[in-house]
């Protein structure tokens, strides 16, 4: 033993590993092109990716103690920074998401507030046709026909918020 490094216990070593078994577990709710953007080991990667394609009960836990495993030899610091990039990402594009549904149901019900909220927003933004499809979900809701208008609305503002 070296003098002032006491060893671990048992329960902390224990502690350690099921908090990498669990990030080991987060990971696995990702999809492939999000595991592929995360600096990990190629090993770990496709022992994540072979997990999702487990769903028995028992092999999946024996594949998780194996990505637990794994984890211990990768350094977890990074693959959790990546992990809380990718959960904030997300919830960027929820808000994203409600956004333009927002815009959407406020231009089909004919407040034109929106509009030029856009328009500003995304100067290069082709009028007319942003235009047109305002008008078709309009006459739409108004006729009460089934959405589909506003299905091309939405994709067309979804587009246009893309990078």
């Amino acid at each position: 033993m070296v003098a002032g490094i006491e060893p671990k216990s048992k329960t902390q070593v224990k502690k350690e590993m099921t908090a990498l078994q669990t990030l080991g577990e987060k990971l696995m709710e990702l999809t492939a092109s999000q595991l592929k953007k995360i600096e990990m080991p190629l090993e770990l990667r496709d022992a994540l990716l072979f997990a999702k394609t487990i769903n028995r009960g028992e092999a999946r836990r024996r594949q998780l103690q194996y990505i637990g495993v794994l984890m211990r030899e990768a350094d977890p610091e990074p693959i959790q920074e990546a992990l809380d990039t990718i959960g904030s990402g997300h919830i960027l594009d929820e808000k994203k998401f409600e956004e333009i549904e927002r815009w959407r149901d406020e231009l089909a019900e004919g407040n034109n507030g929106p509009l030029e909220e856009i328009l500003s927003r995304f100067p290069g933004t082709d009028r007319r046709a942003l235009r047109q499809l305002v008008l078709n979900a309009r006459k739409e809701r108004v006729e009460k026909k089934p959405p589909k208008a506003s299905r091309v609305l939405f994709r067309f503002l979804k587009a246009l918020s893309e990078p």
